[in-house]
């Protein structure tokens, strides 16, 4: 089935102050916006390789660092067709001319597509030097989910989160970085899923207001790295009636986390 019979109404959605151009599925999927903008952000201006946007959606993370890194290359991994074909729509907008010859697509299914698939999709052992991801966050029996089988499934983790670390370890080169945005109460399962495969893990607490507990948390990990774990000062996204400075440099495209906010830059 060709891409544009997979795809129904869609929006087209303006990221990185409209250096990016997304193009989303209207209703029954999930809509990216600012944490995948924050995952994108985590990478440094001069990273390099092959990156791969795990879980990628209609692509906006990938997008983004694409954007903010001309020396890497996207493959957006995504199992669901019509969200594939949305990337695959964005990447052919004016828009994002700078970028679409850095971005591949697979259609995967990580928890289930053996290594001969993988490789077919061109997602191959340790060819990667980045994995940037923000899985499924609700554990399965957790939460009342949506009807909508693809909504749902972006939100429920089948299995956990260990099969998004188990993929990520398969697909990076040794000592290639990892970064995922996640619940922050999902913190507990995620150390345990980055156990005996990552080290050198920093966290960063992403907090809604200044005195509001984290919601979210970025973090970063190197495989097979053995040097301990660096809990990092909270990054704040609002104050007052909109973002703080920091945020609002990010989300605008204008500075990545490691300009703004001066702990990552260790990590970045």
């Amino acid at each position: 089935m060709s891409a544009a019979r997979e795809l129904g109404e869609t929006t087209v959605d303006a990221f990185l102050g409209g250096r990016i151009e997304a193009v989303q599925p209207a209703e029954g999927h999930h809509r990216s916006g600012l944490e995948a903008v924050l995952l994108a952000a985590a990478l440094a201006t001069d990273a390099a390789g092959r990156v791969l946007d795990l879980g990628a959606g209609a692509g906006v993370a990938g997008l983004c660092a694409a954007a903010r890194a001309p020396g890497v290359s996207v493959t957006l991994v995504e199992r669901e067709a019509e969200l594939l074909a949305a990337a695959a729509a964005a990447r052919g907008r004016p828009a994002n001319r700078a970028v679409a010859d850095r971005i591949a697509l697979a259609r995967l299914d990580i928890a289930t597509d053996g290594e001969a698939a993988r490789s077919a999709a061109g997602v191959v052992r340790e060819g990667a030097a980045i994995v940037l991801t923000n899985p499924p966050f609700r554990p399965e029996g957790a939460v009342r989910v949506s009807p909508r089988p693809a909504r749902a499934a972006a939100h429920v983790a089948a299995g956990g989160l260990d099969p998004w670390f188990r993929f990520a370890a398969w697909a990076l080169a040794p000592g290639g970085s990892l970064v995922a945005i996640l619940p922050a109460a999902s913190l507990y399962e995620a150390l345990d899923g980055l156990s005996g495969r990552f080290g050198a893990i920093a966290a960063l607490p992403v907090h809604p207001r200044r005195d509001e507990p984290a919601l979210r948390i970025l973090l970063a990990a190197r495989k097979g790295s053995r040097a301990p774990l660096v809990l990092l000062p909270g990054f704040v996204l609002h104050e007052g009636a909109g973002f703080t400075p920091a945020a609002e440099a990010v989300f605008r495209g204008e500075a990545g986390l490691a300009d703004v906010h001066p702990a990552w830059r260790a990590v970045a």
